[in-house]
């Protein structure tokens, strides 16, 4: 009786808090002093954080259908604009057109902690959209002002070293998203002197990395992920001049920021940051997961007929029941090491690999991500690599595969343009396995 009596006051609590957490946004709005406004805003965010995920996602649908600009004067605006092609007209109509929402944003990034908050405030709002697509408009608003606030060109890159602050090291090994961090002995190991690792910071969150990027410097162009992740290798001796920079992991420290594109610049500076340090290297690649690959294999979605022919086509879908008719039964790690080591099916599952990664991930929503990352970002499809990961994950995802993804930097506006047409850039070696 004690917890339903705790339970009811909570709720209660919860309903008056977001009450005035409403009525309180729409002052925010109607204010016109900036130092009031600053205040109401700290309200609200103090508010805000105070409401239990239920009355989150109650808040955030308050602000989805309290919050939008009135039809009837976005109607008369664009018949006026439509008539007269004056821009006055023109510039009326657009802010007639934008939901009070988004100026209910701007006025809280205003105070200090405003956009930290917003981040977070988009984090929860994803999670929501997940169960109620009626707040899409909610997060199309926030993801807009976001790409506008957090424009690669106010980001700064910073390298990691093992003399930055402590706080930083340990949100690096937090927030590894790709090849989990063990402890403080593996990280010291990915910032020895044949290692790089990137951050990029928003004056906003100067503390606080938005993405970091994990860098071999090596001799070739890597076949397997084992080696990099060593913890008990040794450097390599800088005797020889490094000739390729590989992109092992890149981690979004920041759940908030999905959706706002900043893979190009990124991937870019990186390479550039590099050149300058090292102007041997004369390839830029990546050694990265295919995590889409057996989730795609077991949804038992066929090829798209776009690009092949149909004696290809054919040969693929036949290797796919092959391999389907294995991995339907997989479920201890044991199983998915044996599949993947199978040498009856290693090159079948080698090419249906290849196959996903230019068929599907240019045009199917079974796509891969990291693929679509790379590929959207000019990256070239330039080597599949068998065996390449051999862990519980890596087995699990794609049956050990990895792929290089090549960037030359002469040709990443090209390979985008050809992302974009439906198309991917992939290399020889990637065609043959698709064909043979």
């Amino acid at each position: 009786m004690f917890e339903r009596f705790r339970s009811g006051r909570s709720q209660g609590q919860d309903e008056r808090v977001l009450k005035t957490l409403v009525s309180s946004c729409e002052r925010l709005i109607g204010e016109a002093g900036e130092s009031v406004g600053l205040g109401i805003a700290r309200q609200i965010l103090q508010s805000y954080s105070a409401l239990s995920p239920e009355f989150k996602n109650r808040f955030f649908k308050a602000i989805a259908e309290g919050f939008n600009p009135d039809p009837g004067l976005v109607e008369q605006s664009a018949k006026r604009y439509a008539q007269s092609q004056d821009p006055k007209d023109l510039i009326q109509m657009v802010a007639d057109a934008q939901p009070p929402r988004q100026e209910l944003f701007r006025r809280i990034n205003r105070v200090p902690e405003g956009c930290a908050a917003l981040l977070k405030m988009r984090e929860s709002l994803l999670q929501s959209l997940v169960k109620d697509p009626s707040l899409k408009a909610v997060d199309s608003d926030l993801e807009h002002l976001l790409a506008s606030w957090f424009n690669p060109g106010f980001l700064r890159l910073d390298q990691i070293s093992w003399e930055s602050p402590a706080g930083l090291l340990e949100q690096i090994i937090q927030h590894e998203a790709v090849h989990e961090i063990d402890g403080w002995a593996d990280l010291r190991r990915r910032l020895e002197p044949d290692r790089r690792l990137f951050a990029f910071f928003h004056p906003a969150l100067p503390k606080e990395p938005l993405i970091f990027v994990e860098v071999a410097l090596l001799r070739e162009m890597p076949q397997s992920i084992t080696p990099l992740l060593d913890r008990k290798s040794k450097p390599e001796p800088p005797t020889k001049p490094y000739k390729v920079a590989a992109f092992y992991s890149i981690s979004n420290c920041q759940p908030g920021l999905k959706g706002v594109h900043l893979g190009n610049f990124l991937i870019k500076q990186v390479a550039e940051a590099l050149k300058l340090e090292f102007p041997e290297i004369r390839q830029f690649c990546t050694l990265s997961p295919i995590p889409g690959f057996l989730r795609w294999l077991l949804a038992n979605e066929p090829f798209a007929r776009d690009g092949l022919t149909e004696k290809v086509w054919l040969r693929l879908e036949d290797r796919r029941r092959q391999v389907l008719a294995r991995a339907q039964s997989l479920s201890a790690a044991s199983d998915f090491a044996r599949l993947a080591q199978d040498e009856t099916l290693r090159p079948s599952i080698v090419s249906l690999a290849a196959a996903f990664l230019s068929n599907v991930s240019s045009s199917s929503r079974q796509a891969d991500p990291v693929a679509r990352f790379h590929l959207h970002n000019g990256a070239r499809l330039e080597r599949i690599n068998d065996q390449a990961d051999l862990s519980v994950k890596g087995l699990k995802q794609s049956l050990g595969v990895m792929v290089n993804y090549l960037y030359d930097l002469s040709t990443i506006e090209e390979n985008h343009d050809i992302f974009l047409r439906g198309e991917t850039a992939c290399s020889k070696s990637v065609a043959d396995l698709i064909n043979r």
